[in-house]
C-alpha cells in the first residue's frame, strides 16, 4: 500500500532475495523510462523502497505519480 508522506508517494517492497529485488527494479526502470517519470529509490538486499513525486511540478504528487504507482503495483501482482 502506498503512503503519502512529505508530498511524495512511498512504498516498501520485500522480496525473497537480492535477485528478485533487482529483477523488480529492472521491470520498474523499464516502466519509468516509458513514462519518462523516474523514481527515487533505495535497494538493500531483498528490500526496495520507492518515493514518487513530480519534480517539474514543484516536487508534489501528481497524476504521473499515481499512474506510475499503479503500474508498479501491477508488476508485483
Amino acid at each position: 500500500m502506498w503512503e503519502t508522506n512529505n508530498n511524495q508517494l512511498y512504498r516498501k517492497f520485500k522480496f525473497k532475495n537480492f535477485s528478485e529485488a533487482f529483477a523488480f527494479m529492472v521491470r520498474v526502470a523499464i516502466e519509468a523510462e516509458k513514462a519518462d517519470h523516474h523514481p527515487r529509490w533505495c535497494n538493500e538486499y531483498s528490500t526496495v523502497e520507492i518515493w514518487l513525486c513530480t519534480h517539474e511540478a514543484g516536487n508534489v504528487i501528481t497524476d504521473k505519480d499515481y499512474t506510475l504507482a499503479k503500474r508498479i503495483d501491477e508488476l508485483t501482482g
